[in-house]
């Protein structure tokens, strides 16, 4: 894990595994960022190839403790990869993948905003035409 900043933004970069203890330590680094009085944070999950239901909960937390402060949390998590793709290398596949799977399955997809790169992740939104 680790974090910088990019373009106003705090982003927390995350690998391998979110369970009961690596969850633990990604609730403490978004509490210490807005402890710091960051309100714009990203969490890029690219290279996470698993998620369990605490690490659900973690991502839940940080986007409500977000919001409590007028905060904004954005995830970075690559399409999925298409069906006819090969096996994914690992017990738990390739980063992204699985926590789409996640995602799909309980339903949480949409409490999100979810991005394909850290570059799109903190782009200004398009200014809408008149």
């Amino acid at each position: 894990m680790s974090s910088e900043g990019f373009q106003g933004w705090a982003v927390l970069r995350v690998a391998g595994e979110i369970d009961l203890v690596t969850g633990g330590q990604i609730r403490a680094e978004v509490h210490r960022m807005v402890a710091e009085g960051r309100r714009r944070v990203v969490l890029d999950l690219a290279a996470v190839r698993f998620c369990d239901s605490s690490g659900v909960g973690v991502l839940i937390a940080a986007r409500r403790l977000l919001r409590s402060c007028s905060g904004e949390l954005r995830l970075v998590l690559p399409p999925s990869a298409p069906a006819v793709a090969p096996p994914p290398s690992g017990p738990h596949g390739a980063g992204g993948g699985h926590v789409h799977r996640v995602f799909t399955a309980l339903g949480i997809r949409r409490l999100f905003d979810i991005y394909p790169d850290v570059p799109s992740a903190v782009a200004p939104p398009l200014a809408r035409p008149a």
